[in-house]
């Protein structure tokens, strides 16, 4: 069996850390927390909890931070884990088969995150995120939505493992802004020092996103995209998907239809179908945006919760209802179970 050290890095973490470490004690046999600079009760918790415990000093980089951590360890496999991440799901004997098959891999973990209030429906956004390799061979990188990297600068080899955690402290509305605009600045400082990168340009769509500035984002996922990039990795297909809800969003409908041609590569999850039946929607073209719902409802794979389910069928509700087939849009909108927009329609349609 190959031992794993789980690696954590922590500041002001007293709401989510005991129950973290309560979660994830009966699986690991040794737990290293990397405190930056606590003023609340995590210090206490840890050191009753985790088996060691080191101060370091914050310098505006994370991956400082977290390979700190993992050096720390007294196993060379290392599982990175968040303070706010509350383990749902392991699957541990396979995780050491996928360990034996991918020794220079990287796993990858389920991360599901919840997200909406401030007015919106609450959802669940689920993605993968690499947090499982051998210290040996990778190491962090980037000093914000740091990644990890091969030591040898080689192109990642990424697998699944069967590990599922809730992100409890996501992000709401509330705070997505201000996290939003901390989170540019620093990115522009790791632009700035290191040049041009795929990942830095997606991070910083991402920020200009969640501040609500579509015309920024779709600049810089525009030169993300113009390196050549695996579509199979998680951020590119994230990427794409959230270019083309910029372009709605900025009512540049025509050029979203472009999409149409990146479809084979990317139609792999609900989400990219989804995506080409708002697109075609956009556009009047109404029968090819039912068919793009319909795919979506038939694929199992997806990252934001409804897009094979509830929202796909709400649509295609939506244009029945526009073109006069109420009982076609009735036939929809049920299929939506207790989603509220659908209740809302199918009122308005019997009233």
């Amino acid at each position: 069996m190959t031992p794993i050290s789980i690696c954590m890095i922590a500041k002001n973490e007293e709401k989510y850390l005991a129950k973290c470490l309560g979660l994830l004690r009966p699986h690991f046999t040794e737990i290293i927390i990397v405190d930056t600079g606590s003023t609340d009760d995590t210090l206490k918790i840890a050191g009753l909890l985790a088996d060691k415990v080191f101060d370091f000093q914050w310098v505006d980089d994370f991956s400082a931070a977290r390979n700190f951590s993992i050096k720390q360890a007294s196993n060379d496999w290392i599982l990175v884990v968040d303070c706010d991440e509350l383990l749902e799901e392991i699957d541990s004997p396979n995780i050491q088969k996928m360990i034996s098959k991918n020794p220079q891999g990287i796993g990858m973990i389920v991360r599901n995150n919840p997200y909406g209030g401030g007015g919106q429906p609450k959802s669940v956004l689920t993605e993968r995120v690499a947090r499982l390799f051998d210290r040996r061979l990778h190491h962090y990188q980037g000093i914000i939505h740091e990644q990890v990297k091969p030591l040898d600068g080689s192109e990642p080899q990424y697998f699944h493992i069967p590990i599922s955690f809730y992100h409890e402290g996501y992000v709401t509305p509330e705070t997505a802004g201000k996290k939003a605009q901390r989170n540019l600045e620093l990115l522009l400082i790791d632009l700035d020092k290191n040049g041009p990168d795929p990942y830095t340009y997606f991070q910083i769509g991402q920020s200009y996103t969640a501040l609500k500035q579509s015309e920024e984002a779709c600049h810089f996922y525009g030169l993300a995209l113009e390196f050549d990039l695996n579509p199979k990795h998680e951020y590119v297909r994230t990427m794409v998907e959230s270019y083309g809800y910029a372009l709605l969003e900025l009512k540049r409908y025509s050029e979203a239809l472009q999409f149409e041609n990146i479809y084979d590569e990317f139609a792999t999850r609900a989400d990219f179908p989804f995506l080409m039946g708002l697109i075609y929607m956009n556009n009047a073209l109404f029968d090819q945006a039912i068919t793009e719902f319909t795919k979506a409802t038939a694929m199992k794979e997806y990252a934001v919760a409804g897009v094979n389910s509830f929202s796909a069928y709400y649509n295609i509700g939506v244009i029945y209802e526009c073109s006069g087939h109420l009982e076609k849009a009735r036939k929809y909108y049920r299929k939506c179970g207790d989603y509220a927009p659908a209740i809302t329609r199918m009122q308005s349609i019997l009233a």
